[in-house]
């Protein structure tokens, strides 16, 4: 129990901050529960993986309650990523996103939210 505490509070302040419309990250959460053993594989990703990066999205969930459910699909909700998960969650969605988004409308929101996370990222490291 120890260990996990300091773990996570060594962990802190390691995010990346991503802001994206409340259904923009419903839809890649369910995207990232279409991924098959196989493709988990080929991402070089575990299921352990997989459940980290569901529980980074499902967290949002928080920042959403109490918002109209009629403004709540696009309401604009921010979520922290380990810097560690941003690389590899861009490639997802390059590469697996496409098979299972809705709309392109979506994939381009996420990718370029993901592109800035990373551009943030690369500025705070100098």
């Amino acid at each position: 129990m120890k260990q996990a505490l300091i773990h996570r509070l060594k962990g802190r302040g390691k995010g990346v901050r991503l802001a994206l419309p409340f259904d923009d990250i419903m839809e890649f959460a369910i995207a990232l529960l279409t991924v098959g053993p196989e493709d988990l594989e080929a991402l070089g990703w575990t299921f352990a993986d997989r459940k980290r990066f569901l529980d980074h999205f499902l967290a949002s969930g928080r920042a959403a309650q109490g918002v109209a459910p009629e403004h709540l699909g696009q309401k604009s909700i921010e979520i922290v990523v380990p810097r560690k998960d941003l690389d590899r969650l861009h490639r997802f969605a390059v590469r697996e996103l496409p098979k299972a988004a809705s709309n392109a409308a979506m994939l381009d929101r996420v990718i370029r939210a993901l592109d800035q996370a990373a551009q943030r990222q690369d500025a705070g490291k100098r």
